[in-house]
């Protein structure tokens, strides 16, 4: 799978904004009863999902949709804006990585965290996507709203808060990133896991034994096991140094940020 192949915002930014928002113009009836923006964004996602985002194409959702491409420009002008428009539908409430739940700000990034893997997973041609200037619609911003009023009560300053939910994103982005290719890995060879490493595992009991790799060797047998979750280690790890900081700045009496006092820091314990 390809890493950034594309890139959001590489549409025309203003006209991409009046379709998110619903401010721009509406086409006039087009030739196809039923053809909708709305269709055109969901079957663009459909292949995507199925083949990955290089399949997507305006001609081949035209295809997909049982109409010539010419019918598509009318609702949406090219590849570029119809690339926002699918970022932005797949972070609908229906799919939002923001569904907190109930608790306070660590369960709140805890769920965060968990959400938007599962969301790259479902998703995974959203790796293939540079989002690093993204066109924000109302989804992308309702997401943010939810988050940032779950856990702006840990007294930390603006920036920092906005820092909290990036620090978490690029964690899990590189988690996904991981998970995807290792099953992409799979498909391609043909190859389990499993059946991967015991290919190689004549080799390395070998190395094991001569000496070079003292550290490696005395590892216990599960180290490298499948049975750890790396994922939630990390993601742990990280929601403690923001305790840590937290508990800090609640202990010296002067939090940063606007808004309530930060909450207790007694850590949650993972679901």
């Amino acid at each position: 799978m390809a890493s950034g192949t594309e890139t959001s915002g590489s549409g025309d930014i203003g006209r991409t904004l009046e379709l998110l928002w619903d401010t721009g113009r509406r086409p006039s009836r087009g030739p196809r009863p039923g053809l909708t923006l709305e269709r055109i964004v969901e079957a663009a996602v459909e292949v995507a999902d199925r083949e990955g985002l290089g399949a997507v194409s305006m001609r081949r959702i035209a295809a997909e949709l049982g109409t010539g491409a010419m019918s598509l420009y009318r609702y949406v002008p090219g590849k570029g804006e119809l690339i926002d428009l699918m970022l932005d539908r797949v972070q609908r409430p229906s799919e939002d990585p923001a569904g907190l739940g109930d608790g306070g700000w660590r369960a709140a990034l805890q769920a965060l965290g968990r959400a938007t893997l599962a969301l790259y997973r479902r998703h995974t041609w959203l790796l293939e996507v540079n989002q690093s200037r993204p066109i924000l619609g109302p989804s992308a911003l309702d997401g943010m709203e939810k988050v940032l009023a779950r856990i702006r009560p840990m007294g930390l300053t603006d920036p920092e808060l906005v820092s909290a939910i990036v620090m978490i994103d690029g964690y899990v982005v590189g988690a996904a990133r991981t998970q995807v290719y290792e099953r992409e890995a799979e498909r391609s060879s043909g190859l389990t896991d499993a059946e991967f490493w015991r290919a190689q595992q004549p080799v390395l009991e070998k190395a094991m034994t001569s000496g070079r790799y003292p550290v490696l060797s005395s590892l216990s047998e599960d180290a490298f096991g499948t049975g750890f979750d790396h994922f939630e280690f990390g993601l742990q790890r990280i929601l403690d140094g923001l305790e840590v900081l937290v508990s800090a700045r609640r202990a010296a009496g002067t939090p940063d940020g606007p808004g309530t006092p930060a909450e207790s820091a007694a850590p949650e314990q993972p679901a």
